[in-house]
């Protein structure tokens, strides 16, 4: 289902019902780009506002997770800052198994998953998701088939994006930006 063809009052209830939040890497967390050297692959850029995004959404019940169908110490490593290198699957090639296995590792039915991702691969976890995001520029045959196009590019907010819809909905957005007037919540960038 296209984006525009979801209601922002039904795109609030599908957001409102969501427990997990399932990612793609390269695309989606990052810019897409692959930057590798001779040992290997060098770096990935990610973005701070995601992350804090991912940290304040765990703390306050959201579990998020990675699918993704590469492998590598960055992945892990950034996994471990955010707290989440438990809900990281990588080298992953059916990514719609991975997020069945994690619906049922948690206990949680699909539509309380949201998954984002980016290109054609991504394509059957989406399809069954509660409810499908996709970054600003993901491909189109991505967007033509998701509930919600997020107004930043991958590794450029996109998760944010994500997130803050969800916990909008969910009502304690405002709760979050609360507490940091208050004082900084130790969560990671």
């Amino acid at each position: 289902m296209a984006s525009e063809n979801l209601s922002p009052e039904a795109l609030q209830q599908k957001a409102k019902k969501i427990k997990l939040v399932a990612l793609d890497m390269d695309g989606t967390l990052t810019d897409g780009s692959i930057n590798i050297g001779g040992e290997g692959e060098l770096f990935k850029r990610f973005n701070a506002k995601d992350g804090l995004g991912i940290t304040a959404a765990r703390r306050h019940g959201l579990r998020v997770a990675v699918i993704t169908g590469r492998k590598g110490a960055i992945v892990q490593r950034r996994a471990e800052e955010l707290g989440i290198a438990e809900d990281v699957m990588t080298g992953i090639s059916a990514k719609k198994k991975a997020l069945q296995a994690l619906a049922e590792k948690y206990n949680v039915s699909l539509d309380e998953i949201a998954f984002m991702g980016d290109d054609l691969n991504d394509l059957p976890a989406l399809q069954i998701a509660g409810l499908s995001a996709a970054p600003a520029d993901a491909t189109e045959d991505v967007k033509q088939r998701v509930e919600y196009i997020t107004p930043h590019k991958g590794g450029r907010g996109a998760v944010r994006d994500l997130l803050e819809l969800i916990l909008k909905a969910r009502g304690i957005w405002d709760d979050i930006v609360e507490e940091y007037t208050e004082e900084g919540k130790e969560d990671r960038q």
